[in-house]
């Protein structure tokens, strides 16, 4: 067992990583709740790629599927429930047990105690009581039975009377009779062929058992062979942790610096970004302001020269209008009402009063002399170099590289010494050597186990050809006496065939009581002892229910609480049960979690000298980040933000202009104008009045077309320009004070506050540094879970033991006896009706004659006894 031992020793190294795991989570939940006021968001730890730890494959299957047989195996089953159908007594073995772990006397049967057990156990036992008293009465009376009928036929009766009386039903009788016995006959072979089968396939299961010890001693060398390399992959991938750990501080500035910049941008980055918006708003301001002012100045000079304009085409219009042809009756109305209109040909907008923009205009141009887009992108990039500044500050982490990674070598080493500590390799190669030998000793073996096969396989047989002999009696009985029989021969000149299948079929009967009783001893003890050890064992042992026999609490001795623990570690107190570990290694898990080793060994404080070293943690105490350089916003433009609130675009009289842009440039539309001229110079007279009238009308739209038009485009683009001014003025003296506040904001947080969160974001740093370590020890306890040393081999073994004992042997022993024993069974009406039958193939020595009597006139015919008539050629 030293080999067991240095094998759990080894496993349970990694048994910490659980507990460890658990501390360091509980740990963990305390700090975050902690800290759940101040960390925005938990430490990314980038996941840690360990592999694949080297697997093992089993070549046991430990599965048996008996195919036709199997028919036979649950029909014994049925059989079996029905003389046994109570449930499996776990409750009354283990009371049993723990009453008589140390011996019962005889005189001790005597206490109630045992006296109910034992009534129980009858109880339980009822059914095989019955079956077993039922064989050996008949083991007992059927020699007695026998010699009694032996002694009867030899007195001329029970049949042995060699008179044969004649009944009308006599051929009914012999059709039933031979009717009956083929019937039986027939079932009786069915048995037979049960019984050998099942011993034939006893046989053949033993050679397959071979198979079975070969595979399960592969696995287990597989499994002692592949340990030690899976546990060298485990303590390997410590590097794996190490080189990820060394990558990141190498590269503390990025990872930290990029932590502490991605916690501060939330604060910075928005305030800069307002401040760069207002650098744009200041580019549209003067652009804006740049376009009132041209479009003023176009709409000033333009608006003298359509007054000009149509007052010359108005006075024109008025002396066409005064031409002696519109005193004319008919043209005069028309004329009337062009006169009314004249008055509309006039100026609407008056864009003189209109005050100017150009004071405005040149503050602007004044403070866009300073380019604050330029100071913000400053800003952002002396806050983006946020990552650098801390590269610069943490030269003293990069500086303790060398130191560091002899502090994780260090810790790599004691990890791959411990592991080393004990002689894995050395123990598990003894153990291949222990299995290599003892599957040379089973295999010595083969050769007896063979020749007890043999030897066992001829006594089934000669059960069998027992049962065989009396059904080739019965069988050429049968034939010889129907082939032979004669219904015209009376029963003293029946021919010697029939007469010899009658001697045959009581020869059977002869072979039946010499040969039965013996072979229903054989089915009684095989049907008590097979019988039993189905119910009490191997079903117990299918169902898992013998599991919970042995692992009951206390079983063994009332001191100790678990058998399996107190045999393996020498501590019953270990919550560990043959059940569970049966469990844990039918899933293939490790041996390490089956044997719930983390119960037994505590190696915390050597990964907290190790993984978790204090050495370690002192590298990052040292860690310190100044960010007081950092400059959101200089003086500059924060002068530049003031100056833009102080421009004077707020004191812009945008009423005014807004009262204007909404005017038309004229009182009336000169093209619908210009139009109702011409409709109604189409009304008069054609003539010089309404040639004259048109050309006016044309001169209108010239007038409209290259005065009014550019006007109107000038009224737009002086109406957008106006309500952006107005739109960007609203409010812009509180606009840059929010501006200028949120930088300060900034810079304080920066300044004042940046300590925090350079701790803060520092020790989430150092935190995901430990996580890598936390993933490690993880990923080896995952591995010892379910990885590394799966046990499979171990619950193989256990269901291989189960099939060959239960399904290979203990089916096949109960088939046989359920055939052998419906054979027994049925040769007792076989005795029966083979005497019966035999009357009529017999030869009798007398028989019934009729003869004529005298006393009556009628003929009379009766019976009477009378000898076989003398043949001379008889």
């Amino acid at each position: 067992m030293l080999w067991t031992r240095w094998l759990v020793l080894l496993l349970c190294w990694g048994a910490t990583a659980g507990e460890q795991q658990a501390d360091e989570r509980e740990g963990f939940r305390a700090e975050i709740r902690a800290d759940s006021r101040r960390q925005r968001s938990p430490p990314p730890v980038e996941p840690l790629d360990f592999g694949f730890v080297p697997s093992a494959v089993y070549d046991t299957h430990a599965y048996y599927e008996p195919g036709a047989v199997g028919i036979l195996f649950h029909m014994v089953h049925a059989f079996l429930y029905v003389v046994q159908p109570n449930p499996f007594p776990k409750d009354l073995i283990v009371r049993v047990i723990q009453q008589n772990m140390g011996g019962i006397k005889i005189e001790e049967w005597r206490k109630p105690e045992n006296v109910v057990l034992l009534l129980q156990w009858i109880h339980y036992e009822a059914g095989f009581l019955v079956c077993g008293t039922v064989g050996v009465v008949f083991v007992i009376l059927v020699p007695i039975i026998g010699i009694l009928f032996c002694v009867c036929r030899c007195c001329e009766n029970c049949g042995g009377e060699m008179h044969q009386r004649q009944r009308k039903n006599a051929d009914c009788q012999r059709g039933f009779y031979t009717a009956s016995l083929v019937a039986t006959t027939i079932f009786i072979i069915l048995g037979v062929l049960i019984s050998y089968a099942a011993n034939h396939n006893i046989s053949a299961q033993i050679k397959s058992t071979r198979r079975f010890i070969n595979t399960n001693m592969r696995d287990l060398k597989t499994f002692a062979n592949n340990t030690p390399a899976q546990i060298d992959y485990l303590t390997a991938q410590y590097t794996t942790a190490k080189n990820k750990v060394l990558s990141d501080l190498d590269n503390i500035g990025p990872l930290l610096g990029g932590r502490i910049h991605s916690q501060l941008e939330k604060e910075v980055v928005p305030s800069l970004d307002t401040a760069l918006r207002m650098a744009g708003a200041m580019r549209e301001t003067k652009e804006a302001l740049e376009n009132v002012s041209s479009s003023l100045e176009v709409l000033q000079e333009g608006t003298g020269k359509l007054q000009t304009s149509l007052s010359v085409e108005r006075a024109s219009l008025s002396n066409t209008l005064s031409d002696p042809a519109c005193t004319n009756g008919a043209v005069s109305h028309t004329c009337n009402t062009i006169r009314s209109t004249l008055s509309q040909l006039g100026i609407n907008a008056d864009f003189s009063r209109l005050p100017d923009v150009s004071h405005s205009l040149g503050n602007v141009d004044t403070i866009l002399k300073t380019d604050l887009s330029n100071i913000v992108q400053k800003g952002y990039s002396s806050f983006n170099d946020t990552p650098r500044l801390v590269k610069d500050q943490t030269k003293n982490i990069v500086s303790a590289l060398p130191r560091v990674k002899g502090m994780l070598d260090k810790i790599g080493a004691e990890i791959t010494g411990f592991s080393k500590m004990f002689p894995v390799e050395a123990s598990l190669a003894n153990f291949t050597i222990f299995l290599t030998e003892g599957q040379k000793n089973i295999e010595s073996f083969y050769p007896q186990i063979d020749q007890m096969d043999f030897y066992r396989w001829i006594g089934c047989v000669a059960a069998l050809c027992m049962i065989v002999l009396i059904l080739a009696f019965n069988i050429l009985g049968l034939l010889c006496g129907s082939c032979g029989y004669d219904k015209q021969a009376t029963p003293t000149t029946r021919g010697c065939l029939s007469n010899t299948g009658g001697n045959l079929l009581m020869a059977g009967v002869g072979f039946t009581f010499i040969f039965v009783w013996l072979l229903m001893a054989i089915v009684t003890a095989l049907f008590v002892v097979g019988g039993n050890v189905e119910k009490m064992m191997c079903e117990p042992l299918a169902n898992r229910q013998l599991f919970k026999i042995i692992d009951t609490p206390y079983l063994v001795h009332p001191a100790k609480k678990n058998f399996l623990p107190g045999m393996l570690f020498q501590n019953p107190n270990i919550d560990l049960t043959l059940g569970s570990m049966y469990r844990e290694c039918y899933e293939n898990n490790g041996l390490y979690h089956a044997l719930q080793l983390e119960t037994m060994f505590n190696i915390n404080s050597f990964l907290n000298r190790t993984v978790y070293n204090k050495d370690l943690a002192k590298v990052f105490e040292s860690v310190q980040v100044d960010l007081q350089d950092i400059t959101l916003l200089e003086q500059a433009g924060r002068d530049n933000l003031i100056n833009f609130a102080n421009s004077g675009i707020g004191q812009i009289d945008y009423a005014a202009f807004l009262a204007e842009v909404n005017k038309g440039v004229t009182l009336v539309d000169l093209l619908s104008f210009s139009t109702d001229l011409e409709a109604q110079a189409d009304q008069l007279p054609r003539g010089a009045l309404e040639n004259a009238l048109k050309g006016h009308a044309s001169s209108i739209r010239q007038i409209h077309r290259d005065q009014v038009v550019p006007m109107e485009q000038a009224m737009s683009t002086l109406s957008q320009s106006i309500k952006q001014l107005q739109r960007t003025s609203s409010d812009l003296p509180v606009k840059v004070t929010n501006i200028l506040s949120a930088i300060d904001a900034a810079e304080y947080l920066i300044t004042h506050n940046a300590s925090h969160v350079v701790k803060q974001e520092t020790k989430n740093y150092v935190q995901s540094l430990v996580g890598y370590f936390k993933q490690y020890t993880a990923w080896v306890k995952n591995s010892l879970t379910a990885e590394v040393a799966q046990c499979k081999p171990i619950s193989n073994i256990v269901d291989s033991m189960e099939i060959v004992a239960c399904s290979f042997i203990v089916d096949s022993v109960n088939t046989f006896w359920f055939g052998l024993g419906g054979c027994c069974v049925l040769l007792i009406p076989s005795i029966i009706f083979s005497t019966k039958l035999a009357k009529y193939y017999r030869r009798m020595d007398t028989e019934d004659v009729f003869e004529d009597s005298p006393y009556s006139d009628t003929l009379t015919r009766f019976p009477r006894a009378s000898a076989p008539p003398s043949y001379s050629d008889w």
